[in-house]
C-alpha cells in the first residue's frame, strides 16, 4: 500500500535520464549506481520475491540484481520499477494485481510487459497502479469498488490506462480507493468512499477519477485503509476519511469526508501511512506520528493513540517514513534503516519474532539504504540500499 522514495518531492513529471537522482539514487545521466532490493518478514504467498514461501527474520537480498529503483508494497504483492523503465512483481495474484496476464501467484519478480517507460508506482489491497513517462496512468487488478479507475467494477489482469489525461505525477492506494496528483497540482480520488477517504465532502462511490475541489497546490499524496494524507506546496499537511483512532490528525476522531489541515504549521516536507496511522517528517528532520498505536508503531515508546502529532525520538536526521499493518520502517539522511511496532513475523527485521518495539531500532549496520516500503495488510517488509 505504501511506497516512499527518498529525495526531494517533485510536483512536475520526472523523466527516465533523471528518475534515479530525484529518487535518492544518486544517478547523474550516464551514470548508474548499484541498487539492491532486500526483504524480510512473512512470505505465504511468496510475497518476499525470494523464491519460495519461507519466512525471513532479517534482510535477504532479493536475486542477484542490482537495478532496482522503486518499489510499493500492497495486499500480500509487491511491484516495482527499476532503473531502466521496466516494471516488475511478484506475490499474490488472486484478482490479477501483478499485471502479468494471469491470475497464478509468482513468488520470484516478474516483468509486466516489455515498456521501459515507467516511473510512479502505487500498490493497494490487490491492486495496483503504475504511472508512464508521457504521464499517462494505468491499473491493473482487484476492481470491486472502482479502484481501477476505468469506470467499471471488473477485475483486470493486465494493465489498463485511466482515462485520457497526460499529466499524473504521483499515485496513492489504499483499502479499495485510489488518490493521484497531476503535474498542475490537481488532486483526483475514486474507488470506495464509505468513510469518506475520497476527500469529496459524501460517501458516494466513483469508478472514474473526480477532482478533489479546485485547488491546484496539491504536492504529495499517501494512502491508508481507509483515509488520505496529503502534502501541499506552502508545506502544510492534511489528511481525511476514517478516524476512529485519531488517523486523520486533527485533534479529533470525527470521520473527515473533506480534507483538514493537520495543525497549522507550513514546514512539512514529507509524509507517510499506514493502516489506521500517519507520518510527517518536517523540513528539520525531525518525525511526527499519530493514529493507531496498539502495536507501538508510532514508536512513540508506548502503546497509546494520539490524534495530533507527537514526536518520534529526538532525531533530527529522518528521510523517508512508511507504515504497514501495525509496523513501521524509516531511513535517515545518513542511510540508515529504523523499524518499530508489530513483530511476529519478523517484519522488524531483528533477527527474531519478538518482542514488539514501540520505539525505533536500527536494522543491522547498513548506512546506505534508500528506499522502504511495508505490506499494508501483512507482515512482509522491503528495502533499496544503494552500493556503498
Amino acid at each position: 500500500m505504501a511506497v516512499i522514495t527518498s529525495g526531494v518531492q517533485y510536483s512536475g513529471r520526472w523523466n527516465l535520464q533523471t528518475q534515479g537522482q530525484a529518487a535518492g539514487a544518486f544517478n547523474w545521466p550516464g551514470v548508474v549506481l548499484p541498487q539492491r532490493l532486500y526483504a524480510w518478514g512473512a512470505a505465504g504467498q511468496g510475497q518476499l520475491g525470494l523464491g519460495n514461501t519461507t519466512y525471513y527474520s532479517s534482510p535477504v537480498q532479493v536475486g542477484a540484481l542490482t537495478n532496482w529503483l522503486k518499489l510499493a508494497a500492497g495486499y500480500a504483492h509487491s511491484i516495482a520499477v527499476k532503473t531502466d523503465g521496466t516494471l516488475w512483481s511478484w506475490g499474490y495474484n488472486s484478482h490479477g494485481q501483478l499485471g502479468d496476464g494471469t491470475t497464478v501467484s509468482k513468488n520470484s519478480p516478474i516483468q509486466i510487459g516489455a515498456l521501459t517507460t515507467w516511473i510512479q508506482i502505487a500498490a493497494g489491497y490487490s491492486f495496483s497502479l503504475a504511472i508512464k513517462t508521457d504521464g499517462t496512468l494505468w491499473s491493473f487488478g482487484r476492481n470491486l469498488r472502482g479502484q481501477l479507475g476505468d469506470g467499471t467494477v471488473v477485475d483486470k489482469n493486465s494493465p489498463i490506462q485511466v482515462g485520457s489525461l497526460t499529466t499524473w505525477a504521483k499515485v496513492a492506494a489504499g483499502g479499495f480507493f485510489t488518490a493521484a496528483t497531476t503535474t498542475d497540482g490537481k488532486l483526483y480520488a475514486w474507488g470506495n468512499n464509505n468513510q469518506g477517504q475520497l476527500g469529496l465532502g459524501n460517501d458516494t462511490r466513483y469508478s472514474s477519477p473526480v477532482q478533489v475541489g479546485a485547488l491546484t497546490n496539491w504536492l504529495s499524496i499517501v494512502a491508508g485503509y481507509t483515509n488520505t494524507y496529503a502534502l501541499k506546496t506552502d508545506g502544510t499537511i492534511w489528511g481525511w476519511g476514517y478516524n476512529s483512532q485519531g488517523q486523520v490528525g486533527d485533534g479529533s476522531t470525527t470521520v473527515r469526508s473533506s480534507p483538514v489541515q493537520i495543525g497549522a504549521l507550513t514546514t512539512w516536507a514529507k509524509v507517510g501511512a499506514g493502516n489506521y496511522f500517519g507520518f510527517g517528517v518536517k523540513a528539520d528532520g525531525t518525525l511526527w506520528s499519530w493514529g493507531y498505536n496498539g502495536q507501538g508503531q508510532l514508536g512513540t515508546g508506548n502503546t497509546t493513540d494520539y490524534s495530533s502529532p507527537v514526536q518520534v525520538g529526538a532525531l533530527t536526521t529522518w528521510s523517508n517514513v512508511t507504515g504497514g499493518n501495525g509496523s513501521t520502517l524509516a531511513t535517515t539522511t545518513d542511510g540508515k534503516l529504523y523499524a518499530w511496532g508489530a513483530n511476529n513475523q519478523g517484519q522488524l527485521g531483528q533477527g527474531s519474532t519478538s518482542p514488539n518495539y514501540s520505539s525505533p531500532i536500527q536494522v543491522g549496520a547498513l548506512t546506505t539504504w534508500e528506499t522502504v516500503a511495508t505490506l499494508g495488510y501483512g507482515q512482509s517488509s522491503y528495502a533499496i540500499t544503494k552500493a556503498p
